[in-house]
């Protein structure tokens, strides 16, 4: 009878009343996948595109990583089993010293998901100081204020830049402005530069999620293959900026396929960390084959990496366009692989989702209150590891969806 009643109190809760709907009427809650092959999985005996990915690389189906991993299983076994307070394969501090190289960090420290490293590393650097939060910024980022304000800390939202400097003049220290890199449902790329110009006025450290820019967005330069930059070595060298007043948060989750998450912080800040931070003292570690796969991913991308992202932006401005043509909001205006399609506010996402599925596309469906009302709708992930002709059906389908009426037109001055 709790367990009945604590599942009734969950259906009643407005926050989770869109997640249910979607999981009592659509196939694409909790699917169980059956078998891939490349970028298309198989639900059962029906066949989809795979568009919910966000392996932007391709480096889950990449041979050359693939094969990399039997030897590092036979050195360390499956796991290594110890926090990392206690021990630590040599895999970890040659992860930390070339991912240091690769971002133009000072230092670096992996821990296993960028989870964690809200829930704990939020709340040991805001102490009991102020917390200032973008209102776009990812679940899991205000998660981690939420606990660290139940801690002491205060915490405040804002909703532009104009607003943020507002407060921070009258904002107690340590002040920690929190924010995402490349947005996990715009796929837009913040003003960085504005965003340091104002912390560093006031003596704030901003704290960045770039968990979707790491690997797909890099530094500008001459021999760029595509407007994303060279070497995915994030957003703050996307921007040519440096790493004052910068705690940089990302992941291998997705552009490198492998369960590890990281910080760029300068040594001082990492040492600190290591006697603060619960994931380094406490939490079982990532696994021997998400380890190797991060280094061996080190390698591919050094080797052509800005190949696979020229493809990337290829593919992804090949959707983007066709969008735009047909007169279709989406808030993506920064070009990356991450593209939002809300549909019309009077349209059912149930069914929309259904016509996707009959029509044989996987994508990530974005209920309320997940999203707010006028932004609920579906989001597509571009691959390296998509095709053309996946490319050519995707866009038949979403003239198909024009045609009904189902999104919403775009909108004049803004995004398209």
């Amino acid at each position: 009878m709790l367990a009945e009643h604590l599942a009734a109190a969950v259906d009643e809760d407005p926050r989770y009343r869109g997640i249910a709907h979607l999981r009592a009427r659509s196939r694409f809650y909790d699917a169980v996948i059956d078998e891939i092959d490349g970028r298309r999985i198989r639900v059962g005996d029906h066949w989809l595109t795979d568009w919910a990915s966000c392996n932007y690389l391709g480096f889950d189906l990449e041979p050359d990583i693939i094969g990399t991993v039997e030897d590092q299983l036979r050195r360390w076994g499956t796991h290594p089993s110890w926090s990392r307070m206690l021990g630590n394969p040599r895999l970890y501090p040659e992860i930390e010293e070339r991912l240091a190289a690769l971002l133009g960090a000072p230092d670096a420290l992996v821990l296993p998901t960028i989870t964690q490293i809200h829930l704990s590393v939020i709340p040991a650097l805001a102490r009991q100081g102020t917390l200032l939060v973008d209102s776009r910024a990812h679940k899991t980022v205000w998660d981690g204020c939420v606990f660290a304000r139940g801690q002491g800390a205060k915490l405040k939202r804002f909703h532009t830049l104009d607003e943020l400097a507002s407060l921070l003049p009258s904002a107690r220290g340590p002040v920690l402005v929190c924010t995402d890199g490349v947005n996990s449902m715009t796929g837009n790329i913040p003003d960085l530069p504005r965003y340091l110009e104002l912390c560093r006025r006031h003596g704030a450290v901003l704290y960045v999620d770039d968990a979707h820019g790491f690997g797909v967005i890099g530094e500008r330069g001459a021999g760029e293959t595509s407007p994303y930059g060279c070497f995915g070595n994030s957003i703050v060298r996307h921007h040519g900026e440096d790493y004052d007043n910068v705690v940089l948060v990302g992941g291998f989750s997705k552009a490198y396929s492998s369960l590890l998450a990281f910080l760029a912080v300068p040594t001082v800040l990492k040492n600190r960390l290591k006697v603060a931070a619960a994931p380094y003292l406490y939490s079982g570690p990532s696994p021997t084959a998400s380890l190797a796969t991060v280094l061996a991913g080190f390698d591919v991308n050094a080797e052509r990496g800005d190949k696979l992202r020229a493809d990337l932006y290829r593919m992804s401005m090949r959707v983007l366009n066709h969008v735009r043509g047909l007169g279709v909001f989406t808030p993506n205006t920064d070009d990356t692989p991450i593209i939002e399609l809300p549909i019309a506010v009077d349209r059912d996402l149930v069914e929309v989702s259904e016509l996707l599925w009959a029509r044989g596309l996987f994508v990530t469906l974005a209920p309320y209150p997940g999203v707010p009302r006028d932004q609920v709708g579906f989001r597509v992930q571009v691959t390296a590891a998509n095709t053309d002709e996946q490319v050519d059906e995707l866009n038949a389908v979403i003239t198909e969806l024009a045609a009904a009426d189902v999104f919403q037109p775009a909108r004049r001055g803004g995004a398209s």
